[in-house]
């Protein structure tokens, strides 16, 4: 019985090396592996007949050429279909190679990584924080009403199982996807005392359509700062600072009154365009046959950045601290605006596209 699986292997062996198309490896497959004539097929079959000492010999030896003789005939299917493609191209060696291109950072990363540069050179502790937050650290702790529309299904993705029922913590309050990066601040309060510089950089959700402008995921930073004696001159200065190492140039901002039920006061900081120069209507050197105006201010002067504020004192009571003994300041913002303002991207959307035409201008 070895003698015949021997040479039943050589005789497949030579079968294989001089088949020269499909049919001819067909023929071999029935030949050793059809059913229910094929030679291989037939020894196996047979195995029940043997001894259990000839069983113990013969079925692995078998069934190691059966193996064998179906990886043996996928692999020359293979190269006769590689033949079969054609002669062997020319190969002309003078002619130039293809271009390689190497992967980078994506934009978003790259300013992502310039400003945490930024706030650890200014003595921030940099965290990318929990994206799956509670409902206590996203809305309740930072002064937001249980009747807030931010609160509602409609603007927020809750955990929940397939039924829509809602995934609850220890203490019955809903896990979410944080909205936004405000939701550490309490969370790092309680595990720290001051002084606290804190920056969170990283992706937010909110369940809103997306457009040129709006997407479902974004990318924040947020900084916070508690202390003793912390004012608003404090919080211009981190920004001012930030902005200038940002774009590397000097930056002016302006504060506008504002609401955030975090912050009291609260402000919208616009900072002075660095299309025009601050110049808006008035722009100097316009464009060969355009109009005077900028096109990113709107004529404005001016960009809208981020919102700001004086930590509210409900917040810091929820954080565990002595009610008057300390003070601090908030500012977060969304840096796909910085992004499409340093390259003039006109669609918030291309950042997710997956476009490698997109991304390899960066």
């Amino acid at each position: 019985m070895d003698l015949d699986l021997q040479n039943i292997k050589q005789s497949a062996e030579q079968e294989l090396k001089t088949a020269k198309s499909p049919k001819d490896l067909e023929a071999v497959k029935i030949k050793y592996l059809g059913r229910p004539e094929g030679l291989l097929t037939q020894i196996l079959r047979n195995l029940k007949n043997l001894s259990e000492k000839d069983k113990k010999e013969i079925g692995p030896m078998a069934n190691e050429i059966k193996n064998w003789l179906i990886l043996s005939i996928d692999g020359a299917s293979k190269k006769i279909g590689d033949r079969k493609l054609g002669a062997p191209r020319f190969f002309d060696p003078t002619i130039p190679g293809e271009k390689q291109y190497l992967g980078h950072l994506h934009p978003h990363t790259r300013i992502a990584g310039k400003a945490a540069e930024i706030f650890l050179s200014m003595g921030f502790n940099v965290v990318d924080g929990d994206e799956a937050v509670n409902d206590y650290y996203n809305f309740e702790s930072l002064n937001i009403p249980a009747n807030h529309p931010a609160r509602d299904m409609m603007d927020t993705f809750y955990l929940g199982d397939e039924k829509g029922k809602k995934f609850l913590d220890e203490k019955g309050k809903a896990w979410l996807l944080r909205t936004h990066t405000s939701a550490m601040q309490v969370k790092t309060m309680e595990q720290q005392k001051p002084p606290i510089k804190t920056c969170v950089i990283g992706k937010c959700f909110r369940h809103e359509a997306t457009d040129a402008s709006h997407g479902y995921i974004l990318y924040q930073i947020e900084g916070f700062i508690v202390d003793e004696n912390i004012s608003l001159a404090n919080l211009i200065f981190i920004l001012k600072e930030f902005l200038n190492k940002l774009f590397n140039q000097q930056v002016n901002i302006r504060l506008r009154p504002s609401y955030f039920p975090f912050t009291e006061p609260s402000y919208e900081v616009d900072f002075s365009c660095l299309n025009c120069g601050g110049h808006g209507p008035v722009r100097p050197n316009p464009p060969a046959g355009g109009e005077g105006g900028c096109p990113v201010c709107r004529n404005s002067g001016w960009v809208e950045l981020l919102g700001c504020g004086m930590i509210h004192p409900k917040v810091l009571e929820y954080a565990g601290y002595p009610k008057g003994k300390y003070t601090g300041f908030a500012f977060g913002f969304g840096f796909d605006r910085l992004v499409m303002l340093k390259h003039k991207i006109e669609d918030i959307r291309h950042f997710h596209s997956q476009d490698l035409r997109f991304i390899r201008q960066f």
